[in-house]
């Protein structure tokens, strides 16, 4: 027998309403009934972090949650960062493609959900902090050096536009 309930929730800012199956994924409902790619499915476990998203500011694993636990909630995909009106990169982004924080990609979006996380708590982390906040995402092809370069690279360039 199938469950089904009506979700209200509010993704990159359009809101959205559905019905559901009481067992559909965050993940699942963002990539097949949003058709939002960004979100990438890797463990389905919650420990590589490439679902990570963030629900009402703060990160989560979208291959954990359900999508009726994100009923009334705010969500932020990687899709969301990108400005709509230039369709330039958010910094971030920006500094991920310029430090080359990625190789195939695959857990990217995650890194920098996480990043978006982190730096809107701490503007100016350490390294050990910035490790400390990326513990949850794994990847494997750049050897974390340039990811880390990217998050520095990042912090400094939301610093100096804010200071601006």
């Amino acid at each position: 027998m199938s469950t089904r309930k009506t979700i209200r929730l509010t993704v990159n800012g359009k809101p959205y309403e559905r019905e559901v199956e009481a067992r559909l994924t965050l993940a699942d409902f963002i990539r097949h009934e949003l058709h939002l790619g960004g979100t990438h499915v890797g463990c389905e476990h919650g420990i590589c972090g490439a679902c990570t998203i963030l629900i009402d500011g703060s990160s989560a694993r979208a291959c954990l949650t359900l999508a009726v636990q994100a009923d009334g909630a705010s969500i932020t995909t990687i899709e969301g960062l990108r400005n709509r009106e230039t369709g330039q990169l958010h910094p971030i982004q920006q500094a991920f493609v310029d430090a080359h924080g990625l190789q195939c990609g695959f857990c990217t979006p995650g890194f920098i959900m996480t990043t978006l996380e982190l730096l809107g708590e701490n503007p100016d982390p350490t390294d050990e902090e910035i490790k400390e906040a990326l513990g949850g995402n794994l990847c494997r092809c750049t050897g974390y050096q340039s990811i880390l370069d990217s998050v520095r690279l990042a912090a400094s360039r939301i610093n100096t536009a804010t200071a601006a």
